[in-house]
């Protein structure tokens, strides 16, 4: 077996319960284990920013990181570096908020806190996912970088947005979207970059639509059982559901186990 690099997304994939009831069954945790001691390199690769995932990095006993859907890169515990949203096309995106009435939010800093003009967004979405602080008087344009923003709406109303279609976008809850990138490929081939490993020696687990974008022909693509069908027909292989030990079986039939070279 040759050392692989294996890139692995967090929610429904490492983690099964849901926002708010998560939890890592212990197979993936052995599993884990198991892939250290064989010498293969791990990482985590998810769209969340990298404050709300190394906790879970560091529980896991990983070491490295894609964060940020793909912009974010940590390397032996140190972050690298985030690439931030065009930060003109975001200030373009709020401000067609204010004016049709949108409820908002940024995420300027590499936290676990969005910034909301008011408490409207908490109200509105009862968002677990991270903290909601109001801030009076948010503006945009008083912070050098923005890393995220939020619209909260119903499908589709966010159609009605022109300036949305010029970021990147996704809807994980019904009462609101994230405007963040979405190239997790982008961030894997980073970390290669700095290690000049091949592309050929990656493997991806993954389970939803914005795991489509590492779902990629030059490397294995293993999709979770409880994966969208879109993730499922671009797999390599499909394993069993996440709380069903489905990291440890889809490591166990593909020999992942065996000492790597």
């Amino acid at each position: 077996m040759k050392k692989k690099y294996l890139f692995f997304d967090i929610d429904g994939t490492l983690a099964a319960g849901g926002y708010g009831n998560t939890y890592i069954p212990e197979s993936t945790k052995e599993a884990l284990k198991k892939l250290e001691e064989a010498g293969h390199f791990l990482a985590v690769c998810t769209g969340r920013a990298q404050a709300l995932a190394v906790d879970i990095m560091q529980e896991l006993g990983f070491h490295n990181m894609v964060s940020d859907g793909g912009f974010g890169v940590t390397i032996n515990d140190a972050l690298l570096g985030i690439t931030p949203l065009d930060r003109d096309k975001v200030i373009a995106l709020i401000d067609e908020c204010k004016e049709k009435g949108y409820i908002w939010a940024i995420q300027p800093y590499n936290s676990d806190t969005r910034f909301a003009p008011d408490e409207r967004f908490y109200e509105f979405t009862h968002d677990v996912y991270m903290k909601t602080q109001a801030v009076e008087g948010l503006d945009p344009r008083n912070y050098a970088v923005l890393y995220k923003a939020y619209v909260a709406c119903f499908a589709p109303e966010e159609e009605k947005l022109e300036t949305l279609k010029e970021l990147p976008w996704c809807r994980f809850h019904k009462e609101y979207l994230f405007v963040e990138p979405c190239d997790k490929a982008y961030g894997i081939k980073k970390i290669l970059e700095h290690f000049n490993g091949d592309v050929k020696d990656v493997i991806v687990f993954g389970d939803a639509k914005n795991d489509l974008s590492m779902f990629i022909d030059e490397w294995t693509c293993v999709a979770m059982g409880n994966a969208c069908d879109e993730i499922k027909a671009k797999a390599d292989f499909i394993t069993k559901d996440v709380d069903d030990d489905g990291i440890w079986y889809a490591c166990e039939q593909l020999g992942l186990f065996e000492k790597a070279e």
